[in-house]
């Protein structure tokens, strides 16, 4: 009965069946192994890994249970051991469903050229697959291979039009690669589609196709639709965020900078570049990466997935909200947490340098628990004037994470938080934080960049002027663009649309005019 309620994802029913179940077998392995699965199910991915690991424990070693564990692994991004897991299993029974999972792990663990590779194999394997085509698109964009993505994502639209991530991942490079026949065959796609997972990308390739052509009314009703359309599917609440940032000013103040304060290890530290997504994060990694003593490691998952599984240990037997959880962090526990947020980034360097940057954009609301757990790591801010920043992020689709970009008003009050939070920190603990702001950035690079290589305590390189001839691999939307001299192509980008975005300068107030 629990097997059937949880192929259901009836996760409470399963649950108490498998708990039934248990009461009479306590040490049942299958019934232990199903409340991992529901445990997984249900996103309790600490939880899930403890009940499957003592599954195996008790003699369970099928395929299907050790496959479900790896999974656990990966959704807490355990890259390095996810996919030791994988690997093994594959070896073992081979299965192309792996082999592209692997593959995604190779790209986020920035393995690029072995990621390549990995996709390559799916594409021969089976041609026939648009998604395997998507997947080697993306890995192509990354290294730089703009045409050869392009290409790619073709072949996934031609095998299936209504494939909606094969038209945006066209659609993002931004050099009106779509003409005005795609345009057709795309509203003949979203005429058709039933899915809202293709419907709601569909209108966003569609709106920046029109961007393209300079048709702003065409351009804005599909951004608003798939926006709409979008938000409809997610509930997103903008006051949990503020009252999280409240909170935040609330419980942190001076004496916690005080307290947390590490004494000073030179260039072996991690710095966190930490901004609105959108706002010039991925242009000043790139500048930064030519510095002989930094390594950009790319946008890190891991401390947004440290703190996943911290509240999950923490609200077992309650609920607490993040900044309590966070600052009754235990010494061991901040220690332990600090370690592995270390152990996890070494995976990603490939270099000598003494620094290495982590650009995660959303880390700047986690700044607080980073201090927790990694006391030396060093902060630099870019900030982007605010309407430019937060349309950039209205007219780009997220597939997952930034909620708050689905609408206008969630991504003014958004931006909102970001500087209330940023100007908090900045009166407690004054000079914790870099701050670089992206159009003086753009203007005259030297004295910005000159000002971060002083707060890093490093010495000039004029390589860092010469940024776009820089051959790394970028796994960022911007990818295109760091690839070519500085120009001011995103500036003002909002000002065709200003009169739909009237709830976004209400929500931003007087940042509405920052510039």
């Amino acid at each position: 009965m629990a097997a059937k309620e949880l192929a259901e994802r009836r996760f409470d029913t399963a649950a108490r069946y498998a708990i039934e179940h248990l009461r009479q077998n306590r040490d049942d392995p299958r019934g232990i192994a199903l409340l991992g699965s529901i445990a997984l199910g249900t996103g309790a991915l600490v939880q899930a890994e403890r009940f499957l690991r003592r599954a195996i424990a008790l003699g369970l070693h099928s395929l299907e249970v050790r496959r479900e564990l790896a999974s656990a692994v990966n959704q807490q991004e355990r890259l390095g051991e996810a996919l030791e897991a994988f690997t093994a299993i594959e070896r073992e029974a081979p299965d192309l469903k792996l082999s592209a999972t692997k593959a995604l792990i190779l790209d986020k663990l920035g393995r690029n050229a072995e990621a390549l590779q990995a996709h390559e194999k799916l594409v021969e394997a089976q041609p026939d697959q648009p998604h395997f085509w998507i997947g080697y698109g993306h890995s192509l964009r990354t290294a730089g291979r703009t045409d050869e993505a392009v290409a790619a994502y073709r072949k996934a639209a031609a095998i299936d039009p209504e494939r909606a991530d094969a038209w945006w991942g066209m659609a993002s490079i931004k050099s009106r690669v779509l003409t005005d026949a795609d345009i057709e065959t795309m509203e003949q796609a979203r005429a058709s589609a039933v899915d809202l997972l293709n419907v709601i990308p569909l209108h966003f390739a569609l709106g920046r196709a029109w961007h393209d052509r300079s048709d702003p009314q065409k351009a804005f009703h599909h951004f608003e639709t798939g926006n709409r359309l979008r938000a409809e599917t997610i509930n997103y609440k903008p006051e949990e965020l503020s009252d999280e940032v409240d909170e935040f000013i609330r419980l942190f103040g001076r004496d916690f900078f005080d307290k947390t304060a590490g004494p000073d290890s030179g260039g072996s530290v991690p710095v966190f570049l930490i901004s609105m997504p959108r706002a010039g994060s991925t242009l000043l990694e790139q500048m930064l990466d030519t510095h002989p003593d930094i390594e950009a490691v790319g946008e890190l998952p891991y401390i947004r997935a440290l703190l996943r599984s911290t509240m999950e240990l923490h609200t077992r037997r309650g609920t607490a909200r993040v900044p309590e959880v966070v600052l009754n962090l235990g010494p061991s526990e901040r220690e332990a947490l600090g370690r592995d947020y270390l152990a996890r980034a070494a995976l990603h360097r490939q270099g000598e340098a003494g620094i290495f940057v982590d650009k995660m954009p959303m880390n700047w609301s986690d700044v607080l628990f980073i201090r927790q757990i990694l006391p030396n790591a060093k902060f630099i801010e870019i900030r982007r004037d605010a309407m430019d920043c937060c349309f950039s992020n209205f007219i780009h689709y997220f597939s997952r994470a930034h909620s708050a970009s689905f609408s206008l008003e969630g991504m003014g009050r958004s931006y909102v938080d970001y500087v209330r939070l940023m100007d908090h920190v900045n009166a407690v603990a004054p000079g914790l934080i870099h701050h670089v702001r992206y159009e003086r950035l753009v203007e005259d690079p030297q004295p910005e960049l000159q000002g971060v290589l002083a707060y890093l305590g490093l010495e000039w390189d004029p390589a860092l002027l010469r940024f776009y001839e820089s051959r790394r691999p970028v796994r960022t939307p911007s990818s295109e663009q760091v690839r070519r001299p500085l120009n001011r192509e995103g500036m003002g980008t909002w000002r065709p649309y200003a009169q739909w975005l009237g709830p976004l300068r209400a929500a931003l107030g007087p940042f509405a005019a920052d510039q």
